[in-house]
């Protein structure tokens, strides 16, 4: 009887929220004699702020054409704004720059839902080892990380040295699909050298770009390393259920003027791959069971950085520079 009284108070105050809500926003326009979707595009600053309460916004609204607003196909932003501009009854003539604001954010929006959906498709295709498209990407991860050691034959243990669990790296790929592979020969060859740095220091991580100083201080004669390539999957992981969850919105309506595209989405990895190795490095575990853990303390630092308006995931490597500009 409990559950069912404390149930109908939380449904009770929901309903009574969103009907404060709205006569709220009716004040609103009629004090400022602007819809709530002007007011955000005219008192936020361009980026994640905007975007996501400009989303936000057309989702909670009761009209139809902005709820579907958020998941109409590209070619159909433009004539979905001037949809909203007529529902709205705002003149664009007087209001140019409410509807540039409203495609920018339109095109993040709609963009981070298609991202999602070619994301998932990566995942969700298996690795086989009968296509000879999967089997090149895979030939070149090897080629792009060790370009001075030949690799002997296509079922090696020779695979152990980047990483992989066994002589053939195919099943290695089940948890992320092809966007594992994706990823890692992303890294491998965007920015060779930085990746090659951290297959090196996953090996050796007592010959990592510290001083002595700093490894004498921080006990690194006994430091750990980790297998890169399974570690590279496992950060794919991380990456796709930032992605998912939304988390990420802050950092691609900052850095994406317009859409955020898969290479956005690979780039992102890249910076996690550099980030997570200085972070095992400084974690420095006695072994790698820890290995969930640190993992875990890592994730919970992105998502809080990412919980800042303002925050973009800096990169500090050739692969990502582009981000910084854009």
């Amino acid at each position: 009887m409990k559950h069912f009284l404390r149930m109908l108070i939380q449904v009770c105050l929901y309903f009574y929220c969103k009907f404060l809500w709205r006569c709220l926003k009716f004040v609103m326009r009629k004090l400022t004699g602007r819809c709530e979707l002007q007011r955000i595009c005219y008192n936020t600053k361009p980026g994640a702020s905007r975007t996501m309460k400009i989303e936000t916004s057309l989702k909670d609204s009761k009209s139809k054409l902005l709820q579907t607003s958020v998941s109409v196909h590209f070619d159909a932003i433009e004539k979905t704004i001037e949809d909203i501009m007529e529902l709205k009854k705002i003149n664009p003539d007087i209001n140019p720059q409410l509807g540039i604001s409203l495609q920018a954010c339109l095109l993040q929006i709609v963009g981070y839902r298609n991202l999602i959906a070619d994301v998932e498709k990566l995942r969700r295709e298996p690795y086989d080892s009968d296509n000879p498209q999967h089997e090149e990407m895979l030939l070149k991860l090897w080629k792009f990380l060790k370009p001075d050691t030949p690799l002997e034959s296509r079922i090696s243990k020779q695979w152990c040295e980047i990483g992989f669990q066994g002589d053939d790296p195919k099943t290695d790929f089940r948890g992320m699909g092809l966007l594992g592979l994706y990823n890692l020969q992303y890294f491998a060859e965007r920015d060779a050298t930085a990746a090659q740095q951290v297959l090196s220091d996953s090996l050796h991580p007592k010959c990592s770009k510290f001083s002595k100083a700093e490894w004498e201080k921080k006990r690194m004669d006994k430091a750990i390393g980790y297998s890169f390539a399974i570690v590279g999957i496992n950060i794919t992981d991380l990456a796709y259920n930032l992605l998912v969850s939304g988390a990420l919105k802050t950092h691609f309506y900052n850095i994406a003027p317009e859409a955020p595209t898969l290479s956005h989405f690979q780039q992102t990895f890249c910076y996690l791959m550099h980030e997570f190795h200085k972070f095992w490095i400084e974690e420095d575990p006695m072994d790698i069971m820890e290995f969930n853990r640190v993992r875990e303390k890592f994730r919970k630092r992105i998502i809080k950085q990412l919980q800042n308006p303002d925050m973009a995931l800096c990169p500090h490597f050739a692969a990502s520079e582009g981000l910084i500009n854009m």
